[in-house]
């Protein structure tokens, strides 16, 4: 017994000798150095954020439930739970990084932000095709914190909003505002606050992203960038 043991450390130390040096994580090398271990600026994780923004099209949206309700037939003790739900939305006001979302008046999110509920959509990164890292942990995901505002019909026009939408949700044709389904309307999501996860912290920036960063993004850059499990991604993992 006392054999196995010596051997379980003796391999635990091996292994332990060939993980990367952790000094990357007190001091980021220069934007000039090629090495895969260099902690993104707050900029270029906010390039990143909006690449994901733009390049996903389906999240959650998180809300509270109402402490009163008469609508529906809901447990009195769920009342001031938060409650997170899939939802789409599309990238379809770019010059802003505020996303596109159909708003179902049925909806349970809605009715929550209806009855004074505060809002965020969650995002998380999927890599194309056969490129899924063995563990999800390390790809980028973030929540935007704001609130829903309605579209003017100027702003549905001018942007072509529906065009847009239906682009990245072919189905959502049937929901547009006007069908015989459902009550529906165009709303954007005002970023106020951005909180990132770019991937484990040895690697990646974890925290707070300034919505002036976001905001100041670029298409060009948006579209320089590549993504974990992107061809020729500039932040490996």
């Amino acid at each position: 017994m006392y054999f196995v043991a010596a051997l379980a450390l003796l391999a635990g130390l091996s292994a332990a000798s060939r993980l990367p040096s952790t000094q990357h994580i007190f001091s980021n090398p220069t934007s000039n150095d090629e090495s895969m271990n260099r902690i993104p600026t707050v900029h270029e994780s906010a390039v990143q954020a909006r690449r994901i923004l733009h390049l996903e099209n389906i999240g959650t949206l998180s809300t509270i439930f109402p402490s009163t309700h008469s609508a529906e037939n809901r447990p009195s003790d769920v009342s001031g739970t938060p409650i997170g739900l899939m939802d789409y939305f599309g990238d379809c006001e770019p010059s802003t990084g505020n996303p596109t979302i159909l708003a179902i008046s049925i909806a349970t999110s809605f009715k929550n932000v209806a009855a004074g509920s505060n809002i965020t959509l969650s995002l998380r990164w999927h890599p194309p095709g056969h490129h899924r890292p063995f563990s999800p942990a390390s790809l980028p995901r973030f929540s935007l914190v704001g609130y829903l505002e309605e579209l003017s019909p100027e702003d549905v026009v001018k942007q072509s909003v529906a065009v847009c939408f239906v682009r990245y949700h072919p189905d959502a044709a049937a929901w547009l505002p006007g069908n015989k389904i459902h009550e529906s309307k165009w709303v954007r999501l005002v970023v106020e606050e951005i909180y990132w996860i770019g991937g484990f912290g040895n690697v990646a920036y974890i925290g707070w992203i300034p919505v002036e960063e976001w905001k100041s993004v670029t298409k060009e850059e948006i579209e320089a960038i590549r993504l974990p499990g992107e061809k020729k991604h500039r932040w490996g993992h």
